[in-house]
């Protein structure tokens, strides 16, 4: 691929819902573009950015991939996103790199939970953005019903540039909004002028005052003309439109069918027309050694300087870290530095990906996105530079995973495979966390949703030869005490020779600090139990909270006192006190009014205020309490609730049924508290089959 410099790139992230076209739109246009002879398909597994086995197994995205489309001279990267919620991290992964979007929205589904949450992603990363409307072969979708959506939803910034015309219920042209005319598509894909249809007269009318109220609002002499009946000339249209729709003033909305490939060819030209270059979009870091802010804004002429918004990690290939340039310029054997990592590496080749291939190029311009391969040390969010000039960039916003399972290997002897696999997934998807809880002896992946957490299950099996069982998740359960004991415990043992003898006399009771497993002090007078067997206690009672005797979980806030006992000069050991302290404990804790303790977490769960019912419903079913609620900047509502971790297993998926997909919800532990009475019997029944 030739090398392109920042005025000739375009740099597109694809969003919208699951289904609604983005892979095959990018079909389309390779297509137009002349890189392939024929479209691929979903269907027949065939298309450039959904590559991966499990992507054409499953008929939909789960990874990001860039497909540079080169139109006329400028290079267009393409950022093909999932639509499906669960990999929300490989879109704000695309959108970090991306300078705007296209939100893609199928005309049979029309506007949806995918568009809206498109549209946020959008506004959060400040960028321009174009709507296009798919499925128009489709002779009962309705154009006007989708752009009366989106201008109920954000108002008269949604301008359609073109709407369709059909005839004999055929999608065979459309009418240009700016130069007031009709187009027919000729058989050989070119389009030829034809009359305008008496019907389309109002819906023209309509959609040309939209546009020329914004073209009017650039500038007071636009003001004053458009006030005075002035027309203005096509060149002082799509000049004004150019500056409204960098400053997402203006959304322009096109249309078009991807089996047909039609409706695509106005829409690159109006990619190279509108969006922006690199150029027309400010980034800034901080200089490391300065502290001063780094405008780099992407010029060519400034020193090197790169950020790692993705990294790909194939069992065959190798690991290729994707970047986006800065400033400066690129080139092969480039020694950069990572501040981060405070390590210089030479970074060998470079890369563009298009799909799974990767095309070697001599050098990247700024604002131009490639791909560096083997660099060990770098990590998604990472910045590189040059050592003379270490630049570090904000790093960019994640979602945090918030569902979890338990898994185990299938096959003994696979643990040490699964979790070298599992810290290579966790290096591509930052979503993806596994944590090994060793105080309820298991081991935990977290993800955005159920379908995220299979599809990891799905990798580890299909690239690295391992599988894994998903379980439910055990409760980090906690147990204390609630009143006090006095009990009196001897371990004597006579095998013949030296014998083992410990014996104590110990009080037990509530210590008030659930922080701590348990505290424990000494009171014995006269020598009773010698003060070098005092830390044989202490071990004694350190392994017995490990597991509580009510129902084998973890102890806490309980006080131990040592205040009595004997020992015999000859049989006495540290072992034999260690064995007498657990022995006491046991029975000690089983006489203080035994209680298991559940985390409890504070759940903020934000949806439209027509779901706040249900969702606080549903709460109240899962043992919640409701603390309040608050509106928030993007006009939703967050429900803050206290609710028992044990409640919210599964909460994912009932949230997004419930909400049709708009909620979303985070916790964190708030407190650990005393289960109720039927919970605690279940529970502690339940560990004793086990």
């Amino acid at each position: 691929m030739n090398v392109f410099t920042t005025d000739k790139i375009r740099n597109v992230v694809l969003l919208g819902n699951s289904g609604a076209g983005k892979t095959s739109l990018i079909e389309s246009m390779a297509y137009l573009a002349g890189m392939i002879k024929k479209p691929g398909s979903i269907s027949s597994g065939n298309t450039i950015s959904d590559f991966d086995k499990l992507e054409i197994s499953n008929k939909f995205s789960i990874n990001t991939s860039l497909v540079p489309i080169v139109w006329n001279d400028t290079k267009i990267n393409f950022l093909d996103t999932p639509g499906q919620f669960d990999f929300v991290g490989e879109v704000e992964e695309a959108i970090s790199a991306a300078d705007s979007a296209i939100i893609v929205i199928s005309g049979k589904d029309g506007v949806n939970v995918g568009t809206k949450k498109a549209w946020e992603l959008c506004d959060k990363f400040n960028l321009p953005r174009m709507i296009f409307v798919t499925e128009m072969d489709i002779d009962d979708v309705s154009y006007r019903q989708v752009v009366e959506d989106l201008q109920t939803l954000y108002g008269k910034k949604i301008a359609p540039f073109h709407f369709p015309l059909r005839e004999n219920n055929e999608f065979v042209g459309y009418i240009n909004v700016i130069q007031k005319t009709a187009k027919k598509w000729n058989p050989d894909g070119s389009v030829s002028h034809c009359e305008m249809p008496s019907y389309s007269t109002e819906y023209l009318d309509k959609y040309r005052e939209t546009l020329m109220e914004s073209v009017a609002e650039t500038s007071e002499e636009f003001m004053d003309r458009y006030f005075n009946g002035e027309e203005f000339s096509e060149n002082e249209i799509r000049a004004a439109l150019r500056e409204n729709v960098s400053t997402n003033d203006i959304v322009p909305v096109m249309m078009g069918s991807n089996l047909t490939n039609r409706g695509m060819y106005t829409m690159m030209v109006d990619i190279v027309k509108y969006l922006p270059s690199p150029l027309d979009r400010p980034v800034t870091g901080i200089n490391a050694n300065t502290n001063e802010v780094y405008e780099a804004n992407y010029d060519f002429k400034k020193p090197k300087s790169a950020y790692c918004f993705k990294t790909i990690v194939d069992p065959f290939v190798g690991k290729y870290s994707l970047i986006k340039v800065n400033s400066g310029v690129l080139k092969t054997d480039d020694l950069m530095y990572n501040k981060h990592k405070d390590n210089e590496e030479k970074i060998g080749k470079l890369y563009v990906l298009c799909g799974n291939k990767a095309e070697e190029v001599p050098e990247l311009h700024a604002g131009d996105i490639g791909a560096l391969s083997k660099l060990s040390k770098v990590a998604t969010t990472d910045s590189l530079s040059t050592k003379a000039n270490p630049i570090l960039y904000i790093r960019t916003p994640i979602s945090i995973p918030y569902t979890y399972k338990r898994y185990k290997a299938k096959n003994k002897g696979d643990e040490d495979k699964i979790s070298s696999a599992l810290s290579k997934l966790a290096a591509e998807d930052l979503t993806i966390k596994f944590v090994n809880d060793s105080e309820n002896t298991q081991s935990l992946i977290y993800g955005i949703g159920d379908r995220h957490i299979d599809m990891v299950v799905a990798k580890l099996k299909e690239k690295y030869k391992v599988e894994v069982d998903l379980l439910e998740p055990k409760v980090a359960f906690k147990e204390t005490i609630r009143s006090t004991s006095d009990v009196e415990y001897k371990y004597k043992k006579q095998t013949g020779g030296h014998g083992q003898y410990g014996h104590v006399k110990m009080r037990f009771s509530p210590s008030g600090n659930t922080e701590e497993a348990f505290e424990f002090t000494e009171s014995v007078v006269g020598g009773a139990v010698p003060k070098n067997f005092f830390p044989a206690v202490e071990k004694g009672l350190a392994e017995a909270v490990l597991e509580g005797p009510l129902a084998a979980y973890p102890v806490c806030g309980v006080k131990c006192e040592l205040y009595d006992g004997s020992y015999h000069p000859v049989d006495s050991s540290e072992m034999a006190f260690k064995v007498a302290a657990r022995g006491a404990f046991k029975e000690g804790f089983m006489k203080a009014n035994p209680v298991l303790l559940e985390p409890i977490e504070t759940l903020k769960v934000v949806v439209t205020d027509n779901y706040t019912g249900d969702v606080m419903g549903d709460l109240n079913k899962r043992r919640g309490r409701v603390l309040g609620m608050n509106p928030t900047d993007d006009g939703k509502t967050e429900i803050v609730a206290e609710v028992p971790m044990a409640e919210l297993f599964g909460y994912d998926t009932s949230l997004r049924s419930m909400t049709s997909g708009y909620g979303t919800f985070s916790y964190e532990l708030a407190r650990y508290e005393q289960v109720p009475h039927d919970v605690q019997e279940r529970e502690v029944n339940k560990r004793a089959k086990e």
